[in-house]
């Protein structure tokens, strides 16, 4: 998950778990030349709704997951794709790979649901996630959006 590299880089970078906010968007614009100074910002924004950051006191992010455990493949820039909206399904499904579950196996499941309930991609993942105890920030409200858009 690219976002999750590209929001741990500047906390590993600092070698803590919060930083200032104003450090976070330097250490991917400035420091590490990834992004303009606004992409970054929306980049942390899309991290906070994702909920892998938290806004704290004093202008301060704190991480909600461990920066430390992420792995920054060498030559890695988070390419444009980052910035466009992601579905339910691509939500929930980054969060269960997260959490440890295979990728493959994964998608093999949410479809089998899919076609067991009769329901949407994108529904199908946020139930999958919950009946695994995995929550999937964001993941039902680009869901229902979806199925409001009729998408």
């Amino acid at each position: 998950m690219s976002l999750r590299v590209a929001t741990a880089a500047p906390f590993k970078q600092k070698g803590r778990t919060q930083v200032a906010e104003q450090a976070f968007v330097v250490a991917l614009s400035l420091d590490r030349e990834w992004m303009s100074a606004d992409q970054a910002k929306r980049l942390l924004d899309m991290a906070d709704a994702e909920g892998l950051v938290e806004r704290v006191a004093d202008g301060d992010v704190a991480a909600t997951f461990d920066p430390g455990a992420v792995e920054i493949p060498e030559g890695f820039v988070p390419d444009a794709s980052l910035f466009q909206e992601r579905s339910g399904f691509e939500r929930a499904l980054d969060a269960l790979v997260a959490a440890g579950f295979d990728r493959q196996e994964t998608v093999a499941a949410v479809n089998d649901l899919q076609q067991a309930v009769g329901v949407t991609a994108d529904a199908a993942a946020v139930v999958y996630a919950r009946q695994q105890g995995v929550a999937a920030s964001g993941a039902a409200e680009a869901a229902q959006e979806g199925v409001l858009d009729g998408r």
